[in-house]
């Protein structure tokens, strides 16, 4: 079986959101058109409580985008985006949510960061979907949505690693391309095993 995983398709990571992707809306017709051809379709939404750690504004002068150190790691510290039951966290309007079987909501635990589907920032703590597709019995995943260079490539990676089959439609995801950072995400997908398509 093959799910087509959505991530964090949400207004935040939208034009106008706070933290805005470009382009990041133009992916979700292509994404609503994808979905009639999988077995499954699962969504994943950063959900993160009023301040979070990986907020810049809990961090006394820091601002968004620089990293600090934390117990599991560098992070990059964000402006407050996708707070729990806010606007910024919803999905797009027009992103064809009834599809979905399954919504995975990460970053929820107010001390670690989560950019995977799969797994928490200190890449142990699991979400939960890994036990979802093995009981479905899915073994391929295509994986679409925002950001690239991290919240998609962190869960390609990890999928890839959990032994997976893993596609990344490239044409139905966008990057922030932080510091080079959407170039590191390509290679270090593919040096997973990850396809770009």
């Amino acid at each position: 079986m093959h799910a087509l995983v959505v991530i964090d398709v949400q207004n935040d990571f939208c034009p106008g959101g706070a933290l805005a992707v470009t382009g990041g809306d133009e992916i979700v017709a292509p994404i609503n058109a994808m979905m009639a051809e999988f077995d499954a379709v699962i969504l994943t939404q950063d959900w993160h409580p009023a301040g979070h750690s990986s907020f810049a504004s809990q961090h006394p002068g820091k601002v968004p985008l620089e990293m600090t150190e934390m117990p599991y790691g560098p992070q990059v510290l964000w402006p407050d985006h996708c707070v729990q039951g806010s606007m910024g966290a919803a999905f797009h309007p027009q992103l064809a949510t009834d599809r979905a079987e399954l919504i995975i909501r990460k970053g929820f635990r107010a001390g670690i960061d989560s950019y995977s589907a799969f797994f928490e920032n200190d890449h142990e703590t699991p979400t939960g979907l890994e036990g979802y597709l093995r009981t479905r019995g899915i073994e391929r995943l295509t994986l679409v949505g925002l950001a690239t260079d991290f919240c998609v490539n962190f869960s390609a990676v990890d999928a890839a690693k959990l032994g997976f089959e893993v596609t990344v439609h490239e044409a139905a995801c966008r990057g922030i391309d932080l510091d080079g950072s959407l170039a590191a995400a390509r290679k270090g997908m593919q040096e997973a095993g990850v396809t770009l398509a």
